[in-house]
C-alpha cells in the first residue's frame, strides 16, 4: 500500500477550486474530496498535484487525502484540527523568508539559530477557531539551504557519497528531496501548510549562496565539475516542490511541461533536468523560462518577481530581463484595492547599503584591478540587491509611481521581501505625491537568526550621516539621484519573525512578531497602512514633477517603460 511521504501542501485556492500537492513512496492514485490525480515519477520519488474543483464559495471545507482509496491524512490520533480548504475572501496574509531546517527534527525548543517563528505561529493557530486562521502564506525564499545542510543531513550525505565533492552540499535531485523532507516534515509546519494556501519563490540558498550575483560568479561556478548536476537538480526540484503549486488550474492545464510530466508513465527526471538546464541559460539578453507569477485574491493582487534566475548578466546588468519586466508591468495593471509585490530581495534597503551597492556596481564594471576588487567585494559582502542593478531599481520605482499616482490607484502598494536577516518597514515618498501608500516591508529570518554581533552592524546601516556621505560620493561617481526618498517607519528588528498583513477595504495593517524561547510569538510592531490623500495641483507639486522628470535615468529604447 502506498504511503504519504510529505504533504499535503495546500497551494492555490480561489472561490471554487484549489490545488493540493503530495509526495508518496510509490505510484498511486491520489484523491482529495473526490478529485483524483495519478502520481508522476522523478527518479525513485513520486508526486502529485491534485486539482480540486467545484468547491462551494465562501466555505470552510475539511478534507482528507486518500491513496488508492485508503485514508492517509489526517494522521491517526493527530493533535491538530482537521485540514481545511477555505474559499472565503482573503483578509490576512502571512509572509517571511529564510527558514532553515531544525538541527533537531521535531524539537520545539530553540537551536543555535533560535526558535522557529513559523513553528510558533502554527502552535498558536492550532488553538484558534478556523475563522481566525490566516488566509494565505507567502514564503519569500531560502525555503531550503542547499549549501548549508544540518548536521544530520551532512551525516546522511557522507554515508551516501563519502569523499565526493562538494562534501557539505547537496547535488542531486534525491539529495534536494531530502532537504525538503527535513524542512517540511516538522509536524507543526506540515499541518500549517496543509491548511493555509501557500505561495513560494526561491532565493539564493535554494540553489547556492550568491546565486547569479554576476557574470564572473557564473563563470566561476561553471568551472566546478559538480555544478552542472547541481543546477539541473536544483531547478528541477524547485519546479516539483515549489513552482507548480504557484500556478492556478487554468495555467496548469495550458502548461505543456506540466501536461507532459503528469501524463507520462515513465520516469521524468531527465525531462525535468533538461528543462532546468535550459531555464538557467541566458540567450541574447533573455531567459527562456519565467518563474515570476501572479495571484489575485479578490481585490488583492499578488505579483511575485523572480529576482534570481531571471537576471541578465551579459552586457547591461538587469535584475529582471526586458521581456519579463514587460510582463510584470502588464500584470501590474488592473482594478484592485491592494498590490503586493513579492521580491525575495528588498527593493528599498537601509540607505547606507543601498548607496554602497550602487557604488560597487559602478566599481565592478571598471577595467583592471579596480574591477576585480569591486567584484571580490560584491561576492564577499553580498552586494547584489536591487540597488546593485541600478537600471532595474529605477524601472521598478517608475512602475510603482505610475500605479500609485493613477486615477484608479490602489489603497496600498507593498513590496514584500526577506533575505537580509533583519526586519523593517519603510515608507516611500515620491517627488510627485501619490494616492497609494507605498511601503517596503521586510520579514527575515523565519528561522535563521544571525549571531548578535551582527545586530550593531545592521543598526549602523540606517545611520543618516553615513547615508548622506555615501550619497554625495555616489553623485561624484556619476550615479543618478535616487528616484524616491524613503523613511524608516519601524525597525530594524532582530530575531526569528513572521509578518502579517490584514486588509480592510482599501486600508491594511502590518504586524511583525518575533519568536522567543518557551513563550512563543511576541509582537514587536504594529503599523496601520492607510491610503494617501489625493494630490493637489500646488506650485510645489509642479516643481516636484519637474524634479521627478529630470531625475529618472533614460532607459534604452527597448527598455523604455510604457507611458
Amino acid at each position: 500500500m502506498a504511503e504519504l511521504v510529505l504533504g499535503p501542501v495546500l497551494r492555490h485556492v480561489d472561490a471554487t477550486s484549489a490545488t493540493v500537492w503530495v509526495e508518496t513512496d510509490s505510484a498511486c492514485e491520489v484523491d482529495v474530496l473526490g478529485c483524483r490525480a495519478r502520481t508522476f515519477q522523478v527518479g525513485e520519488l513520486h508526486f502529485a498535484l491534485v486539482i480540486v474543483d467545484g468547491l462551494e464559495t465562501g466555505a470552510s471545507i475539511p478534507y482528507e487525502v486518500r491513496l488508492d482509496g485508503e485514508i492517509v491524512w489526517p494522521e491517526p490520533e493527530s493533535a491538530f484540527p482537521p485540514s481545511r480548504i477555505r474559499t472565503r475572501p482573503v483578509e490576512s496574509l502571512l509572509f517571511g523568508s529564510c527558514r532553515a531546517a531544525k538541527a533537531t527534527p521535531g524539537a520545539l525548543e530553540s537551536d543555535k539559530v533560535g526558535p522557529d517563528a513559523l513553528d510558533a505561529y502554527a502552535i498558536r493557530m492550532s488553538r484558534l477557531p478556523d475563522s481566525e486562521w490566516p488566509d494565505a502564506l507567502l514564503l519569500l525564499g531560502d525555503q531550503v539551504y542547499a549549501d548549508q545542510p544540518t548536521p544530520q543531513l551532512r551525516a546522511w550525505l557522507t554515508a551516501r557519497r563519502a569523499g565526493e565533492e562538494p562534501e557539505d552540499e547537496v547535488v542531486s535531485f534525491r539529495e534536494y528531496a531530502e532537504l525538503y523532507h527535513e524542512s517540511w516534515s516538522d509536524p507543526e509546519i506540515r499541518w500549517l501548510m496543509s491548511t493555509v494556501p501557500t505561495s513560494m519563490i526561491f532565493d539564493d540558498h535554494d540553489i547556492r549562496d550568491d546565486w547569479n550575483t554576476s557574470r564572473t560568479w557564473r563563470r566561476q561556478m561553471a568551472e566546478k565539475p559538480w555544478w552542472r548536476r547541481r543546477i539541473r537538480a536544483g531547478l528541477a526540484s524547485y519546479w516539483v516542490y515549489q513552482h507548480i503549486g504557484n500556478l492556478d488550474p487554468a495555467e496548469l492545464q495550458s502548461n505543456s511541461l506540466f501536461r507532459e510530466v503528469t501524463e507520462s508513465e515513465k520516469d521524468v527526471q531527465d525531462l525535468l533536468e533538461d528543462f532546468a538546464e535550459q531555464a538557467d541559460q541566458e540567450v541574447d539578453g533573455r531567459k527562456p523560462t519565467r518563474w515570476s507569477y501572479r495571484r489575485d485574491f479578490g481585490r488583492i493582487r499578488l505579483l511575485v518577481i523572480d529576482t534570481r534566475s531571471g537576471r541578465i548578466l551579459d552586457g547591461q546588468r538587469l535584475m529582471v530581463g526586458d521581456d519579463e519586466f514587460t510582463w510584470i508591468e502588464q500584470n501590474a495593471a488592473g482594478d484592485y484595492d491592494h498590490l503586493l509585490i513579492g521580491s525575495s530581495l528588498p527593493w528599498l534597503m537601509p540607505p547606507v547599503v543601498s548607496h554602497i551597492q550602487s557604488l560597487n556596481e559602478r566599481a565592478a564594471g571598471l577595467p583592471g584591478w579596480r574591477g576585480r576588487l569591486g567584484e571580490s567585494l560584491r561576492q564577499a559582502a553580498d552586494l547584489e540587491h536591487w540597488p546593485a542593478f541600478r537600471g532595474s531599481f529605477h524601472r521598478l520605482a517608475a512602475l510603482i509611481h505610475r500605479l500609485a499616482a493613477a486615477p484608479a490607484a490602489p489603497g496600498t502598494i507593498c513590496v514584500l521581501s526577506g533575505d537580509v536577516h533583519h526586519s523593517y518597514a519603510v515608507r516611500a515618498d515620491y517627488p510627485i505625491p501619490t494616492k497609494s501608500k507605498v511601503l517596503q516591508l521586510v520579514c527575515s529570518p523565519v528561522h535563521n537568526d544571525p549571531p548578535k554581533r551582527f545586530h550593531l552592524l545592521f543598526t549602523l546601516l540606517w545611520a543618516p550621516p553615513l547615508a548622506r556621505l555615501l550619497r554625495r560620493l555616489a553623485t561624484l561617481r556619476g550615479i543618478p539621484p535616487d528616484p524616491i526618498r524613503w523613511h524608516k517607519a519601524s525597525g530594524p528588528h532582530f530575531g526569528n519573525s513572521i509578518a502579517t498583513l490584514r486588509f480592510t477595504a482599501r486600508s491594511a495593517h502590518f504586524t511583525l512578531e518575533t519568536a522567543h524561547p518557551h513563550s512563543g510569538l511576541h509582537p514587536v510592531t504594529h503599523l496601520p497602512l492607510t491610503p494617501s490623500l489625493t494630490p493637489g495641483n500646488s506650485a510645489s507639486a509642479v516643481a516636484e514633477a519637474e524634479w521627478w522628470r529630470t531625475s529618472l535615468p533614460k532607459f534604452p529604447s527597448s527598455r523604455q517603460p510604457p507611458s
